[in-house]
């Protein structure tokens, strides 16, 4: 006898297995087409892409200063944090904090910037003149008799081939010298592009400063209110790790590399280096970029090291050396620790593909924005296991998930 009230079968179709599931199902589809409706988008915007040169412009114009004013943000935040702390209104203690950078930087200028200013113009001047010195002292080394007679040992007509290199190297410096005027010339126009956009800058930079410091606490929790509800959490510990990762990088890096040039200075005025003033100060700089920027540091050091004396050479060798182990032992685990979690080859790896794609400011930005990129994706790979948890049904089998993200979920 037929049943009067069938139940309906569960059908079960290609989107109900557990791989598909585990994939996402019908969401999957719906990703891909999203992705595929994207590429579409930037193939037929990139066949008029004209349009977007105002935009192009724009950018341009403003992402010094952003790039500027958020690297001072979080120099400065924690200062303005202690502040606030003791009980000072917030925007008293950001106009506090501006009168003491604005007298530090009076002090500097008024103090500081003339001799250095001496002294870098005297390297400039000079320093072709101690390439020529070391090439001269490498050509009579070359040259000398006990060379020689090595090098005829194994049938190398080494004295040759450096006087073909050195005769070029002179004539394109002296190609070089003649032509600079007229380079320099020509170049008026973009010199005085650049220096617009350095003193729109400088100009805009304190008052987006400004409002970083007074609203930037706010803005995660206003972009938070454009997603979804239950991915807020998420989403939330997603950004703190984020903002922990850029503060943590900034702040070290600034600290170490003024640790770097302090102790830079010092060490070139006690074995009397000539320049040690303007040596130190780039050793600071360069100091921002890890690994290439010490290397690079060193190098105009040690050319006037050798053309000064073989003995300076020795006494700057044993500055690097104690400089170096100072920072690497003592000066970054303190300040940076492990917050970064990045591989020195990762590291060198990441400054040569940005530098490449970006120039300079990829050297500079790379090892943060890869930190940031970090986060993002190692997130990605917690959702991923998460899901794999979900539908794996052996527990055996199952990944072991961050807790932090895990004590997240249960609290929402």
């Amino acid at each position: 006898m037929r049943d009067p009230n069938p139940q309906p079968e569960n059908k079960k179709g290609f989107f109900t297995t557990r791989f598909m599931q585990f994939m996402g199902g019908r969401n999957l589809v719906y990703g891909l087409a999203v992705i595929l409706l994207l590429g579409l988008i930037i193939a037929i915007y990139d066949k008029v892409s004209f349009i977007f040169k105002p935009l192009q412009i724009i950018f341009g114009t403003v992402i010094v200063p952003v790039i500027l004013s958020t690297i001072l943000f979080y120099l400065l935040r924690p200062i303005l944090r202690l502040l606030i702390k003791w009980g000072v209104p917030k925007v008293v203690g950001i106009f506090l904090i501006y009168l003491v950078v604005i007298g530090l930087i009076t002090v500097a200028i008024t103090l500081v910037f003339p001799f250095v200013k001496e002294q870098f113009l005297d390297l400039v001047q000079e320093f072709p003149a101690y390439i020529m010195q070391l090439v001269h002292n490498t050509q009579d080394f070359v040259k000398s008799p006990f060379f020689t007679s090595t090098m005829e040992r194994f049938n190398i007509d080494i004295a040759s081939v450096f006087d073909k290199t050195t005769n070029e190297l002179t004539e394109k410096l002296t190609a070089w010298s003649s032509t600079l005027g007229s380079t320099l010339a020509s170049s008026v126009g973009g010199f005085v592009s650049t220096i617009t956009s350095l003193v729109v800058a400088i100009v805009t930079t304190p008052f987006i400063l400004f409002y970083l410091l007074k609203d930037g606490e706010k803005l995660p929790n206003f972009i938070l209110k454009i997603f979804p509800k239950p991915i807020r959490p998420e989403t939330a510990l997603l950004f703190k790790r984020a903002d922990t990762q850029i503060a943590g990088y900034i702040q070290g890096q600034i600290i170490v590399a003024m640790c770097i040039g302090i102790l830079m200075t010092i060490g070139f005025l006690i074995i009397g280096m000539d320049y040690a003033v303007v040596l130190g100060i780039l050793a600071m700089v360069t100091s921002v970029v890890p690994y290439l920027g010490p290397m690079i540091a060193i190098t105009p050091a040690i050319i006037i090291a050798i053309v000064t004396s073989p003995f300076m050479l020795i006494k700057l060798g044993i500055v690097w050396t104690v400089v170096q182990l100072l920072e690497g032992k003592f000066i970054s685990p303190q300040v940076m620790g492990k917050s970064l979690h990045i591989h020195p080859i990762t590291i060198i790896f990441v400054l040569l593909v940005a530098g490449k794609l970006f120039g300079v400011a990829g050297v500079v930005l790379g090892i943060p924005g890869y930190a940031v990129i970090k986060v993002f994706v190692s997130h990605i790979i917690y959702l991923y296991k998460r899901r794999y948890n979900k539908y794996q049904p052996d527990q055996a089998m199952h990944y072991e998930l961050d807790q932090e993200m895990e004590d997240l979920q249960e609290d929402k």
